[in-house]
C-alpha cells in the first residue's frame, strides 16, 4: 500500500489508499480501471468510427449521461486499464470532433475540463459532455451552506450569487436576508434559497452583471446550483436540523474564518453532516485579513481522526479542482477552499468547483424510486393570492404531474385528506412534471374544504400499496447510536426528533433491554410524538438532538394510529 502525498501551500497532507482507491490524478501517471457504471468514460481514440460503431458510441454516451444526470466525463487518450497513453495534436483534434458530434446526435454539448502533456507532443484530454434532461430547464444541485456564526456564509453566497465583491463591512450579504432582524443583527435566522447559473460552456451567470431576475437566471442556465443558506447561530439549530434532513441535499459547503479557532458550532454542523452522510466540502473566508495556515492544520486534525477518516485536499489549482471532484464521493476527498470575499481570491476555483459538482445519486435509485408510490414533503406553506394555499417541499418518491390525485396529511386524527395538484413550480417557473428528488412547489384543489396545513405533513399517492388507507403515527421505533450525550440517556428522555421535514418533539417511552444509553451506544428505542401524529415509515433516517445531545438512527417499526373512520 503506497501512500498519497499531497502538496499546497507549505502543507503536506499523507492520505493512505489502496489500489481501488486511488485519486484520479493525471500528474499520477495512471488513473484508476475505468468504472463500469457511473458518468465517466475512458477512450483511447475516436478516429473515423463506422456507422455501426458510431451508434453504439452515441448509445455508450447516452447511458453515461443517464447515470450522472445529465453530465458525463469523458477521458480522451487513456486505455479502459486507466493507462495514460496520450495522442498526438491530429489525433486528438479528430478525436475531439468526434466526441462533439457523437454529443450533437443527442443534443448534447462538450466542453474541454483539462488538457495534460503526458509525453513528446502527446497528451490526454478531460471532457465534460451535458445534456439537460428534457422534462428539466436545467441540471440541479442543492448545497447547504453551513457554519458559525460571523464565518461569512452570507457574505460568501452574495458574492458568488451577485458577482461583486464585499466592501468589508458586509455589503455583500445584505441581499440575502429576508427579515428586517437580520439586516439589523447580520445574522441569518431562517432558510434562504439562492442560485448560481452556469451555460454550457462553465461561465457563471448571474443576476447582477446582467442585469437579470432570477427568473431569468434560471431561462439561461444549463446548470443551476441551488444554495441554501442555514443560521449558524446555536439558537437557530432546529431550524438548520430541518433544512439538512427536509430538504436532503446533495453537498453540504461547511464556511470557516480564518485567523480563529474552529469553534463549537462548526464542530456540531460538521458532525451533523457527517451523521446525514452529506458529501462535503469547506470554504475558508477572510484570508485578506489572516493566513489560513492554522485553520487548515486544525481542520486537517478533525478530518483525518478516527471519527472522520477523511482526505483533506487543499484547493488551489483548476486540476486539483477537477481531481477533487472527480472522487469527492467515493474516496472520501474533502475539498478545502481558501477565498477572500474583499479581494476575490480564490472565488474562481469555487465556481469552477460548483460547475462540475455532481449530485451524486446514481440512475438506478432515481429509477427505483421514480417508479414506487408518491411521496412528497411539505416543508414550507404560503398563501398567493388569486392562488390559495402553495407548498414547497421535496418530492422522495413517485413522479407528480399536474391533475395527479394526493392524499395530504396526517391531519390531527392521523387521516389524510384528498386533494388534486393544480399547478406545479420548480425554481420559480411553472413547469408540468416534478420526479424523485427533486424539490418544487405545488398548489392544489381540495375534495371538500381544504384541512390546516403545516410543516411536516406529507402527499401521497391515492394507490398507497399494500395498505388502503395511509395513516399517521404517534408511536414508532428506531435503531439509534448517541453521538455525544453527556450523562445518561434513561425512559422518559425528551427530544427534538428531525425525520425528513417532521420536527416535532418526541419522548423515548422505552429502551429495549431495559438500560441506559451514553455517548457511542446504539439500542432499539421506542419513541412517541407529543404533539400530533406524523406521516413516518421504515427506513427512514432520523436525527435527534436536545443541547448539544445528538443521535441518529433509522426507523425499524411504525405503530399507525387504530382509528375507525365515520
Amino acid at each position: 500500500m503506497d501512500g498519497n502525498r499531497i502538496e499546497s501551500d507549505g502543507f503536506v497532507l499523507h492520505t493512505e489508499t489502496t489500489s481501488n482507491n486511488e485519486l484520479i490524478d493525471f500528474d499520477q501517471g495512471i488513473l484508476p480501471p475505468e468504472p463500469q457504471n457511473g458518468n465517466v468514460e475512458y477512450k483511447l481514440k475516436l478516429i473515423n468510427p463506422s456507422q455501426m460503431r458510431f451508434e453504439h458510441l452515441v448509445t455508450q454516451m447516452k447511458w453515461r449521461l443517464r447515470e450522472g444526470h445529465g453530465e458525463a466525463v469523458y477521458e480522451i487518450g487513456v486505455s479502459d486499464s486507466g493507462q495514460l497513453h496520450g495522442l498526438d495534436d491530429a489525433d486528438m483534434d479528430t478525436s475531439l470532433r468526434t466526441l462533439t458530434q457523437m454529443a450533437d446526435k443527442l443534443g448534447a454539448t462538450t466542453s474541454v475540463l483539462r488538457r495534460k502533456s503526458v509525453g513528446y507532443r502527446r497528451s490526454v484530454t478531460e471532457v465534460l459532455v451535458r445534456k439537460i434532461p428534457d422534462d428539466q430547464h436545467n441540471i440541479e444541485v442543492r448545497v447547504a451552506v453551513l457554519g458559525g456564526a460571523a464565518a461569512g456564509k452570507s457574505t460568501l453566497l452574495g458574492v458568488l450569487t451577485q458577482g461583486v465583491t464585499d466592501n468589508g463591512r458586509g455589503k455583500a450579504r445584505l441581499n440575502m436576508f429576508r427579515h428586517v432582524h437580520e439586516i439589523k443583527s447580520g445574522r441569518t435566522s431562517c432558510i434562504s434559497h439562492e442560485s448560481l447559473g452556469f451555460d454550457a460552456m462553465g461561465n457563471v451567470i448571474n443576476s447582477n452583471t446582467n442585469d437579470m431576475i432570477a427568473e431569468e437566471v434560471r431561462d439561461k442556465s444549463a446548470k443551476l446550483v441551488s444554495f441554501l443558506d442555514l443560521a449558524g447561530h446555536r439558537r437557530y439549530m432546529k431550524t438548520t436540523c430541518q433544512a439538512l434532513t427536509g430538504y436532503s441535499p446533495h453537498h453540504a459547503m461547511l464556511v470557516v474564518s480564518s485567523g480563529g479557532t474552529i469553534g463549537g458550532m462548526t464542530k456540531e454542523h460538521l458532525a451533523i453532516v457527517k451523521a446525514l452522510d452529506i458529501p462535503f466540502f469547506i470554504v475558508i473566508t477572510k484570508i485578506d485579513i489572516t493566513p489560513p495556515g492554522t485553520v487548515i492544520q486544525e481542520l486537517r486534525d478533525i478530518l483525518t481522526s478516527i471519527g472522520y477518516r477523511k482526505v483533506p485536499m487543499i484547493i488551489d489549482t483548476y486540476d486539483s479542482v477537477l481531481t477533487a471532484s472527480s472522487h469527492q464521493l467515493c474516496e472520501n476527498v474533502v475539498p478545502i477552499f481558501c477565498v477572500s470575499n474583499v479581494t476575490a481570491e480564490g472565488l474562481s476555483l469555487i465556481s469552477r468547483f460548483l460547475y462540475v459538482l455532481s449530485p451524486g445519486v446514481s440512475n438506478s435509485e432515481r429509477e427505483r424510486l421514480e417508479l414506487e408510490p408518491c411521496e412528497f414533503h411539505i416543508d414550507e406553506i404560503f398563501r398567493v393570492e388569486g392562488v390559495g394555499v402553495v407548498v414547497g417541499g421535496l418530492l422522495v418518491k413517485g413522479v407528480v404531474t399536474e391533475g395527479t390525485c394526493l392524499k395530504v396529511g396526517p391531519l390531527v386524527d392521523g387521516s389524510f385528506h384528498s386533494v388534486v395538484v393544480a399547478t406545479i413550480h420548480r425554481n420559480k417557473a411553472p413547469c408540468r412534471v416534478v420526479r424523485a428528488g427533486q424539490s418544487a412547489s405545488l398548489s392544489f384543489t381540495a375534495n371538500g374544504e381544504l384541512p390546516t396545513l403545516r410543516s411536516g405533513m406529507v402527499l401521497v399517492s391515492t394507490d398507497y400499496g399494500s395498505t388502503s388507507e395511509p395513516f399517521g403515527t404517534l408511536y414508532f421505533q428506531a435503531k439509534v447510536s448517541v453521538l455525544f450525550h453527556a450523562t445518561s440517556i434513561y425512559k422518559g428522555f425528551q427530544t427534538t426528533v428531525h425525520i425528513g421535514s417532521i420536527r416535532q418533539t418526541a419522548i423515548i417511552e422505552g429502551i429495549m433491554g431495559d438500560r441506559k444509553l451514553r455517548t457511542n451506544d446504539s439500542a432499539s428505542v421506542l419513541f412517541r410524538f407529543v404533539r400530533q401524529p406524523e406521516y413516518v415509515r421504515e427506513g427512514m433516517r432520523i436525527l435527534f438532538r436536545e443541547g448539544s445531545s445528538k443521535g441518529i438512527g433509522v426507523v425499524t417499526q411504525v405503530f399507525p394510529l387504530n382509528i375507525t373512520l365515520q
